[in-house]
């Protein structure tokens, strides 16, 4: 596939189709490797993707338990209201 070098104010740039962008799901960021005189554009996953899932597998699996307490002995709840 070749695309062309476009300007970008002062800079160059290129731009990718709506069904690029779908197929390997490209949203607003890329990563950007150089490699042997390749660059390769990499989707940058949504931030915590696939927390969801893992939350519910950690449930069932009961490894949701707090690793701290929820307030310190020393600590009243009136404090912050």
């Amino acid at each position: 596939m070749h695309l062309p070098v476009i300007k970008i104010g002062n800079s160059k740039g290129i731009r990718l189709s709506k069904s690029l962008l779908e197929r390997y799901k490209i949203k607003d960021r890329v990563e950007i490797i150089l490699e042997k005189g390749r660059i390769i554009l990499k989707p940058v996953p949504e931030a915590r993707q696939g927390w969801d899932r893992a939350f519910r597998d950690m449930h069932k699996r009961g490894e949701d338990n707090l690793l701290m307490p929820d307030a310190f002995e020393d600590e009243s709840p009136e404090e912050w209201s």
